[in-house]
């Protein structure tokens, strides 16, 4: 088949153009999918070897955020075509996605220039909970890079911390990745957002007792550290390129669900619990734009009498260096002249925080897909990336304590 791939400008740029997609697909497949989704990671590395397609792709999309995997990937899942959710799966399966691919491309397009492929993983509020309850309260909580708004509303969730020593080896019954059924939750129950503690257990919970969605995060921060209660936020705002409302539009919500990754049934459900766990709470205030250029005004909004809190989880990757930091210049600046101040919660990969200390990752520990949790530019805890665990660095008490 002989793809038209329009005005991609001449041979050289074009075959340039190509080379770099198919790279960045094989990039994908090695170090993002491999060994977390047999679907995503055979398919982006067929496509890293097809000539054909990567030409394609690198003559009718714009370089940068439009030629990423996951948006290729997740546009199709969305326009219901075909994807081997299992994988591997061969040659004519592939075969079936191209053509598929191909014969659609104009709808396909269509979703990727309208659609944006950051998602929220509403599970990060396990990590960010234990600072979040320790700053001066009440809080006015602003998302840098948010999608749908899901991590604005740690009060809307419930959790459970299974604590773990330093050696990572769990001291009480498991708790597992993300969200866990009612009937997992046991003792007696406690009114309001009062905390449990079941030290025999070595398990701490904390939110409504009653609210049948439940984070599950590992930890070895210390039992007496973890918060008493939740947050008190009385404002919420958010930035994104394309900020979403699952909660009132079933378009969104379908959106978000083809961006989780195929055999990921945990993560699908844990989104669609999230989702209704939110519906009924205050829209938060949501910008559509860039994260610098929008910024200022909308921290203004914040209720002075409350501590303002900017917050991201691996959003930073998206921007160049200098436009890292330059928004660490705006942070920096904003919460210094504010009245009462604020703080700076980043949680991201430390090679995109360079005026962090880099954090000495345990020797059993050599993930590199760890996330670094800083409050106000000092390292606090390696997180991982959908939550899931909480590992406090040394010296960490004296961050979160100031």
């Amino acid at each position: 088949m002989v793809v038209n791939v329009g005005n991609t400008g001449n041979v050289e740029s074009a075959a340039a153009g190509a080379w770099g997609v198919a790279g960045r697909y094989r990039e994908f497949s090695w170090r993002r999918a491999r060994g977390r989704c047999t679907a995503h990671e055979e398919l982006s590395a067929r496509i890293g070897h097809d000539p054909e397609l990567c030409d394609l792709l690198s003559g009718s999309l714009p370089a940068g955020d439009k030629q990423q995997p996951d948006l290729l990937l997740a546009a199709v899942r969305y326009l219901d075509g075909p994807h081997a959710e299992l994988g591997p799966r061969g040659d004519m399966a592939y075969g079936r996605w191209r053509e598929w691919t191909i014969r659609h491309w104009d709808e396909v397009r269509t979703v990727i220039m309208q659609r944006s492929a950051r998602t929220d993983e509403p599970a990060h509020c396990a990590t960010l909970l234990p600072l979040l309850a320790r700053l001066p309260q009440p809080l006015a909580l602003l998302e840098v890079g948010t999608s749908a708004g899901l991590c604005l509303h740690p009060d809307r969730y419930r959790y459970r911390y299974h604590y773990r020593d330093e050696d990572d080896r769990d001291t009480g019954r498991g708790a597992g990745r993300g969200a866990l059924p009612r009937d997992a939750l046991q003792g007696d129950a406690h009114h309001g957002d009062a905390l449990r503690r079941e030290p025999l257990r070595a398990e701490v919970e904390a939110g409504e007792p009653g609210n049948p969605l439940v984070f599950g995060c590992r930890t070895g921060w210390p039992a007496d550290e973890l918060p008493d209660r939740l947050p008190r936020i009385v404002w919420r705002g958010g930035i994104g390129l394309d900020p979403l409302d699952p909660a009132a539009e079933p378009d969104d919500l379908r959106w978000l669900q083809a961006l989780v990754w195929p055999g990921d049934e945990e993560r699908a459900a844990r989104l669609s619990a999230a989702v209704g766990a939110v519906r009924s709470a205050p829209r938060p205030r949501m910008v559509r734009g860039d994260l610098l250029d929008e910024l200022p005004a909308l921290a203004a909004e914040a209720p002075p009498e409350a501590t303002l809190v900017i917050f991201h989880t691996d959003a930073l990757i998206d921007l160049p260096p200098a436009r890292r930091e330059e928004f660490a210049r705006l942070v920096r600046s904003l919460l210094g002249g504010r009245a009462g101040g604020g703080h700076w919660i980043a949680n991201e990969h430390h090679s995109v925080l360079p005026w962090t200390t880099p954090p000495a990752l345990h020797p059993t520990h050599p993930d590199d897909a760890l996330l670094t949790l800083a409050l106000d530019e000092r390292p606090v805890a390696l997180t991982g990336p959908h939550g899931e665990t909480l590992r406090r660095l040394p010296g960490a008490e004296d961050v979160a304590g100031d």
